[in-house]
């Protein structure tokens, strides 16, 4: 199946903005959603609503069913050794939170060091700067290589036997670095450390194995892979998850409460308290079986070459600056850029006028922003469902762009 092929089941993306047909190129974001998905979200709410792991009934059994089989698909989709390691979240946010809110806080003291990067997104930087408030860690910063990737023997020089933590993302949401972390994980280990990954952005374009890349927890986001809005995934070794205490506390992830003590359920359950977000949980695991029938080795190599389409049709813009890797290799279907003299959510605007989605700003990443000594930058990112039509249409908005605010000034 095709590009246009594939498109054909995303039903939003058969419209018109402004007049011209939508060309989405801000998957980065989030992704749309093809018919298989809405369906299966709508099909719990129409005939399967119930709550999940209490009534006895046929509708709690259906929708039980429904939310621990997408459990399974999830498992089997990061290949995970059992369902005791996959835990419903929110998403990558969530996920990465509770790492730094039971693992962390419990286990770092005053001297301990976690190991971050200039490239990660807020939500990879603020729950360890708060983790190094509360127990006197230090937080420190792999640096990077001019073209924003991450030198392996700068990952050497920095973790040190201090080391408790280091947290990376997989691929990086602005500049599309794919990051070598089944290596950073092997320096980790070798001092002590565990790897925290920053699955967002790597997950739902390209194949994740957990146990190959050794991490000991990777989150991810069920939004950013055809799947819907408020659900996603925390992936931990089952020996540290065993070892960690919930962060929520109420129904469903209990055991036994008495008037003063209580006790937690088995894995995964003690980490999901209250009513789970159950249609989103199904909705998740059909946008696994969806990505599994397209294929993500297939859906890698598409936007591989999608990315090497942008960065040449886009360096024939004049005045373009395109940050990260000059070349498609190692690169994931992200291309990030400014135009001389015209700010970033100017050209998003112009290029919106013309139906062509984009991201412009920071993009949750100031940090980064700072080590590109840009205040913000504007954002294709692809999906399986674009072609090099959008690519050209996108180069040419952006020739357009830079002549109208040529005749302006």
């Amino acid at each position: 199946m095709n590009a246009r092929e594939i498109r054909q089941l995303f039903p939003i993306l058969d419209q018109e903005v402004n007049g011209h047909p939508l060309v989405y190129l801000d998957s980065g974001a989030t992704s749309q959603k093809p018919i298989q998905v809405i369906e299966a979200v709508e099909n719990y709410y129409r005939k399967n609503n119930s709550n999940v792991h209490r009534g006895v009934h046929t509708l709690g059994t259906r929708a039980t069913d429904g939310y621990e089989g997408a459990r399974e698909k999830v498992r089997k989709f990061i290949n995970a050794k059992s369902t005791e390691e996959i835990i419903f979240t929110r998403g990558t946010t969530t996920s990465l939170n509770t790492v730094a809110a039971s693992y962390a806080r419990a286990n770092l003291h005053e001297g301990d060091e976690i190991v971050i990067s200039y490239m990660e997104h807020h939500s990879n930087v603020i729950p360890w700067q708060q983790v190094a408030k509360q127990t006197g860690a230090t937080l420190k910063y792999l640096p990077l290589q001019e073209d924003g990737t991450i030198s392996l023997e700068d990952v050497r020089a920095t973790v040190t036997n201090n080391t408790k933590i280091v947290s990376v993302t997989l691929v990086s949401n602005v500049l599309g670095v794919i990051n070598p972390i089944k290596e950073i994980a092997q320096i980790a280990h070798a001092k002590g450390a565990v790897m925290v990954v920053d699955g967002a952005q790597g997950t739902p374009h390209m194949k994740v194995d957990v146990q190959n890349l050794d991490c000991d927890f990777l989150g991810f986001s069920g939004h950013k892979m055809c799947g819907p809005t408020g659900i996603g995934a925390l992936y931990g070794k089952k020996q540290l998850l065993e070892n960690m205490e919930p962060v929520e506390f109420g129904g469903e992830m209990i055991d036994f409460v008495g008037l003063y003590e209580s006790t937690w359920k088995e894995l995964p359950w003690k980490f999901e308290g209250g009513t789970p977000i159950i249609a989103g949980a199904i909705g998740l695991g059909a946008a696994i079986d969806f990505l599994e029938e397209i294929g993500l080795e297939e859906i890698e190599a598409h936007e591989h070459k999608l990315a090497a389409y942008a960065l040449e049709r886009l360096s024939e813009v004049e005045g373009m600056t395109i940050f990260g890797p000059k070349t498609a290799a190692n690169r994931a279907g992200i291309v990030t850029f400014n135009i001389d003299d015209v700010h970033p959510h100017d050209v998003a605007t112009v290029l919106d006028a013309e139906g062509i989605a984009i991201r412009a700003g920071h993009h949750c990443a100031q940090p980064l922003m700072k080590w590109l000594k840009q205040s913000a930058t504007a954002r294709a990112s692809f999906y399986l469902y674009n072609t090099e039509e959008d690519i050209d249409k996108l180069a040419a908005g952006l020739v357009k762009t830079k002549e109208y605010f040529s005749d302006v000034f």
